[in-house]
Parts: C-alpha cells; sequence; structure tokens
C-alpha cells in the first residue's frame, strides 16, 4: 500500500530518538516487505518487539486438501458449514493451493486469539457482521461488505460486536490494488474503480494501559516451512499493543463495496474489469449491483467461457444472481470452475436475461493461475448433483 500514514508520536527525522514523557527511550521498529525494498512502517514501541518468553508449537488442524480428480465443476454450500466461533481458531479450509488458502468462519461475539499470518498478507471479506481488528497499527473498524486488508506479520486480534461471517482469503504473497490501476508512484489513478478515499486505516495508536501492558501475551503465529504452513504459539514478555505511533505505507485497511465503482459497457465486459486486488498467482475480484449492457442486441449474461489458465472461484453474497438460476447455487454458495472445462450460465438464463438494463447481485472471484484442492470444508458442504447441471432442461 503506497498511501502514506501518519499515527501518533513519531519523531521528526527516521531512526533517531524519541522518548516518553518519563525519559523512557521508544524501541523503533522498521516493518517492510521484500527485503526492505519496497513498502514499509516504523513503529515506535514502549517495550521490546522481539521479547518472547516462550515458543511452542501451535498445532493446526484441517490442512489437508484432496486434488479436484476426475476433474469436474463444484458447488460448496458454505451456510451449511459448522465452523468455530473464534475468527482465527475457528476457520475451516475451503480450497487451497500453495500460493492462497480460502477458510471460512462464522465467529461468536469474544474476541479471537491474537494471531500473525507471516505466510502472506490476509485480505477477508466480511460476508456479514461488524466490529472491529484490533492491530499494533490501531484499531480498524469492519462491517458487511468490507475487504479488510491485514499485511504479513500485522500482530492483531478481531474483536466482533455481533457474529460474523468471515471469508478469509490468505495468500502467501502480498496483496494490493492492480499495477493497471496505479502511478508508477503509487496513486490509484483516474480509471480506478476506487481511490485513496475510500481506504480506511487506523487513525490513532492502541495502546495497553495498566497491568495487562506488562504481561505475557500469546500470540498464535503461522509461518512457512519446508513441509509447508505450520503453527507456532510464541508468547511476548508483555503486551504486543504497545506502539505509541508509527508512520508509512505499510498498514491494514478496509475498503468496502459500496465504495466501488463497477466498470461496464456497450456489451458484456470481461472479468479483470471486476478486479479489486492481486496477489501473486491470483487476483480478486467484485461483481457488483451495476447497469448492464447497453448495446440493443447486448447478451447481459456471460458468455462461455474457459479461462485456460486460471481456476475460478465464486463466493455468491448478496442479490439475485442471473446467470445461475436453475443451477441450485444460492446465496452462501461457491462455485468452483476449474481449468481445461468452460463454463458459463446456466442455458434457460441466457434468453431470460435479454433486455435486462440492472443486475442486483454481489459475489466476490477468486481466479488462481495454479490448480485449486479442495478443503476438508469444501468436501463437507459439497452439492454433488452440481456438475450436471447444465445438461438438464
Amino acid at each position: 500500500m503506497a498511501y502514506y500514514r501518519r499515527v501518533g508520536e513519531v519523531p521528526p527525522h527516521r531512526h533517531t530518538q524519541l522518548r516518553g514523557p518519563d525519559g523512557a527511550l521508544r524501541r523503533e521498529e522498521l516493518m517492510g516487505e521484500e527485503g526492505f525494498s519496497s513498502d514499509s512502517s516504523l513503529l515506535y514501541h514502549r517495550g521490546v518487539p522481539s521479547a518472547i518468553t516462550a515458543s511452542e508449537v501451535w498445532e493446526l488442524s484441517g490442512q489437508a486438501r484432496t486434488p479436484n480428480h476426475p476433474l469436474k465443476p463444484r458447488h460448496l454450500r458454505l451456510h451449511d458449514l459448522e465452523t468455530g466461533a473464534d475468527a482465527v481458531t475457528g476457520r475451516r479450509q475451503v480450497l487451497g493451493n500453495a500460493d492462497v488458502r480460502i477458510t471460512y468462519v462464522v465467529t461468536g461475539t469474544e474476541p479471537s486469539a491474537y494471531y500473525r499470518n507471516a505466510t502472506g498478507d490476509e485480505c477477508v471479506y466480511v460476508e456479514a457482521g461488524s466490529g472491529t481488528v484490533e492491530t499494533v497499527f490501531g484499531v480498524v473498524a469492519y462491517r458487511t461488505g468490507d475487504f479488510v486488508v491485514l499485511p504479513r506479520a500485522t500482530t492483531h486480534r478481531w474483536v466482533p460486536a455481533e457474529p460474523s461471517r468471515l471469508y478469509c482469503i490468505e495468500s502467501h504473497s502480498h496483496v494490493a490494488p492492480p499495477k493497471r490501476y496505479l502511478s508508477r508512484y503509487g496513486q490509484l489513478l483516474e480509471h480506478a474503480p476506487y481511490c485513496e478515499r475510500d481506504l480506511h486505516g487506523p487513525t490513532q495508536p492502541l495502546l495497553v494501559e495498566g497491568p495487562a501492558a506488562d504481561e505475557e501475551t500469546v500470540v498464535l503465529v503461522k509461518h512457512r516451512t519446508s513441509a509447508g504452513v505450520v503453527g507456532t504459539a510464541m508468547t511476548c514478555a508483555s503486551h504486543p499493543f504497545d506502539v505509541v505511533g508509527w508512520d508509512g505505507c505499510l498498514y491494514p485497511y478496509t475498503l468496502n463495496v459500496d465504495d466501488y465503482m463497477p466498470i461496464t459497457g456497450k456489451v458484456h465486459q470481461p472479468p479483470p474489469v471486476h478486479q479489486v486486488f492481486e496477489g501473486w498467482n491470483f487476483v480478486i475480484c467484485a461483481f457488483l449491483p451495476r447497469k448492464v449492457d447497453y448495446h440493443p442486441l447486448a447478451v447481459p449474461v456471460p458468455y462461455y467461457h474457459s479461462n485456460v489458465d486460471s481456476d475460478e472461484v465464486m463466493f455468491y453474497v448478496a442479490g439475485d444472481y442471473e446467470a445461475r438460476k436453475g443451477s441450485g447455487i444460492g446465496l452462501g454458495s461457491i462455485s468452483l470452475h476449474p481449468g481445461g472445462h468452460a463454463h458459463g450460465p446456466q442455458p434457460a438464463a441466457i434468453e431470460a436475461s435479454l433486455g435486462v438494463e440492472y443486475f442486483d447481485e454481489s459475489a466476490v472471484m477468486v481466479d488462481t493461475f495454479a490448480p485449486l484442492e479442495l478443503g476438508e470444508g469444501g468436501l463437507a458442504v459439497e452439492d454433488p448433483e452440481y456438475a450436471w447441471t447444465w445438461a438438464r432442461p
């Protein structure tokens, strides 16, 4: 994220002394990407950010995945999936590969465990609910329709104000706006479907005060080994929320779909116009309520297509998705359309769409450039009849 922010106390010059009212020196931490050759922020701690007193194994459950073999499209009903109530430890893996994992959780109202994902950035879509995410950078509020972007290794916890449905896109890279929407200096350009005004980051520090500030605090860390993604429960010597100020271009933020401006055209537009973010070997798109094609002979629903380099995952979150009527897909559904298989609208939906001027639909799409496998959560809620629906009258 290349949009500069300054929050709380920072010294006039970087890498110079900052002291508290009692004269105590603040500890400066540089948090940066790509070997400090990309975006970074400087954080000023009361304590020592590297001080730990214990490190133990955190056993991650549900890590196994099943290849999509024999090859076929899949329909997964996420609203039938039972999860834990913790926004971190309650997640179940739906789909994944070496580049990205899609997990899902329905929270309660208790705060989650303290958590740090050191494998990559997380982009969490809030299907329903509201609350806050407490982070070392400060507090970020979330609500229905938000994308919550959390940079790699950001210590945080979820504090739901109400039960929340969270669709978690856990990358093994960084997540950022599409490069074609950015100037060479990182500003969002005029043809981008959103701008910096739509991005909401922390506005003030979050400092744990009193005796709790000096208490040991367990942070669950997801990280990588040669064997894959593993977990460690790391005990910090004091509470990690001790940052009095920070500045830079790396921090958590939200973008709500209501602030995204869909791009439309005279005829049907291809999926890249709906792109919101990109990571390594995957993209994230949002299909939102919009006016549709205005050519007099336009066919508003998508044409049949073979995205030969990608697997396509569509998560249907609101409205009435015109192209899928008659397939069994509804709100809370995921469709997986793998590379090597053409897909598109249900046959009856094509004629039904002619003359339609507006689509009231919302869906989040993830396209991956490596094959996706099914997690145990996805297999638990699969509709086994979906693959044959195009062949039915």
